[in-house]
């Protein structure tokens, strides 16, 4: 009997499976660079950054930072975390775009759990030149979407719009040259 009832299965599974109509369906996608992603100003929920975002932090030096007070020049947002391996990589080089750029900023947003204290010990290993500050992973900024990954960076522009969106690793060439796309100025250095 048992035979009989799993060999009546397998053949209702084969008939299903055999009439099913599956046609694979193609999405057509922007094509976008690898690690850059677009920003849909139309996006609902914790994946939309706002076209305008405000962003208002304590830095670890005890600043505080609000992004609106730096319209006039391009800043860059950069979300990283002391365990991310590119993150790292990255950190010089944006240091470096800060400090040889007048029309630059950039603003480093800890995204992880760990403490004022521990985060200054391990920049005093690894110094960067621009703020940083700690983030809450359980409540992020509002106006930027939650990152799926990092490091995620923002390039603000001098009106305080969103002109870029980087996920992964990025350079301050490739910073640089997103910033004259949009009609900035070259690189000073």
């Amino acid at each position: 009997m048992k035979n009989r009832l799993s060999l009546l299965l397998a053949m209702l599974l084969a008939m299903t499976a055999c009439n099913s109509e599956s046609t694979p369906q193609e999405t057509a996608q922007p094509a976008i660079e690898p690690h850059v992603q677009a920003v849909d100003p139309n996006a609902r929920g914790s994946d939309r950054t706002a076209e305008l975002p405000t962003l208002k932090v304590r830095t670890l030096e005890g600043a505080d930072y609000d992004l609106a007070a730096h319209r006039g020049k391009w800043v860059v947002v950069n979300f990283w975390a002391t365990w991310c391996a590119p993150c790292l990589k990255e950190m010089p080089d944006l240091s470096e775009l800060d400090r040889a750029n007048d029309h630059i900023e950039v603003i480093g947003l800890a995204y992880e759990e760990i403490e004022p204290d521990e985060l200054k010990a391990f920049l005093a290993e690894r110094p960067v030149v621009y703020p940083i500050a700690i983030l809450d992973v359980y409540d992020p900024p509002a106006d930027f979407a939650t990152p799926r990954g990092l490091p995620l960076t923002y390039l603000i522009g001098p009106d305080g719009r969103v002109a870029k969106q980087f996920l992964g690793p990025v350079t301050g060439k490739e910073i640089q040259a997103a910033v004259e796309a949009a009609g900035g100025p070259k690189a000073e250095a």
